[in-house]
């Protein structure tokens, strides 16, 4: 089984999107089974929060449910646990970086480098709704082309 991480600051807007998002994807593709996901933060702010509401709220309107996630800070064994470490932005991925052993380095990726290399993920939180719109928008076309690219569609 494949495992990957999802990483953003607080794990309570970007990361669990891209989590709830992923996992309705993991499901549809059939690959239950075959891909596990998970999200963290680099901070320890919001450890054992639900997702801030209006994330909740926006994925819901398209039918994902991040209600049952809840935030977790990063924890030196993910390195080594998961195959695929995805970080929303570059100050994210500088801090993950900075972390992790030299023979994990290779797992460390930007989440929307499958789309176009150095895009990141815009932190909604401190915006309206239109930020946490705009964070779906990208998150469901990034977890199409890693799914495309990973699986090639033999789910």
């Amino acid at each position: 089984m494949e495992r990957w991480l999802f990483v953003c600051m607080g794990n309570i807007c970007r990361s669990p999107t891209l989590e709830g998002v992923m996992r309705e994807r993991i499901a549809r593709a059939g690959l239950t089974g075959r891909l596990e996901v998970d999200s963290a933060g680099t901070g320890p702010w919001h450890a054992g929060k639900a997702p801030d509401e209006r994330s909740a709220r926006a994925a819901a309107r398209r039918g994902y449910d991040l209600t049952p996630l809840r935030a977790r800070q990063i924890v030196a064994g993910d390195f080594e646990r998961f195959d695929l470490i995805l970080a929303a932005d570059r100050d994210n991925l500088a801090w993950l970086r900075e972390r992790c052993p030299e023979i994990h380095l290779h797992k460390l990726r930007l989440a929307l480098s499958v789309l176009e290399d150095g895009a990141e993920i815009p932190d909604p939180y401190f915006g309206g709704e239109d930020g946490f719109e705009r964070v779906l928008d990208l998150v469901e076309a990034a977890c199409d082309a890693w799914l495309a690219g990973r699986f090639h569609g033999d789910a």
